[in-house]
């Protein structure tokens, strides 16, 4: 009798141990990451779910700008930057929307006919588990 309360206790216990880790979220990108560009800056919105019980979550977007003119022409090694925004956002039922906006900033200045054009732009959250590229350029 005393073997089998203790086998069943033992069992009990692992269970205890292990179910939290079997209702841990799965994170994911819900939809596409919205991408809108306004000049210099660079706003970068979505949604990710699967978060569990999370309170919050960090997500980062990094970026390459670029300060080319009229005819398209690619800049000196001086007008291109990499660029990152970092923020905390709140998890409710599992799900989070956030939005990041980066601002390039050249020295000597991208002022017109020069234009800022932005690529590479990657999005990572949940302590760097969940990265998505965005392809294109903005």
């Amino acid at each position: 009798m005393r073997r089998l309360l203790a086998t069943l206790l033992t069992a009990l216990l692992a269970t205890f141990l292990f179910v939290p880790q079997a209702f841990a979220g799965s994170p994911h990108f819900v939809g596409a990451i919205d991408v809108d560009r306004a000049g210099d800056t660079l706003t970068v919105s979505g949604k990710i779910a699967g978060l569990g019980n999370e309170d919050q979550v960090d997500v980062q977007v990094t970026a390459d700008a670029s300060c080319v003119n009229p005819g398209g022409n690619k800049p000196s090694a001086d007008n291109k930057q990499s660029f990152s925004a970092e923020g905390e956002f709140p998890v409710q039922n599992g799900k989070a929307l956030f939005s990041l906006t980066l601002t390039a900033t050249f020295q000597p200045s991208c002022t017109p006919p020069m234009t800022v054009e932005w690529s590479n732009v990657v999005v990572t959250a949940y302590d760097g588990l969940l990265t998505m590229a965005v392809p294109g350029t903005f």
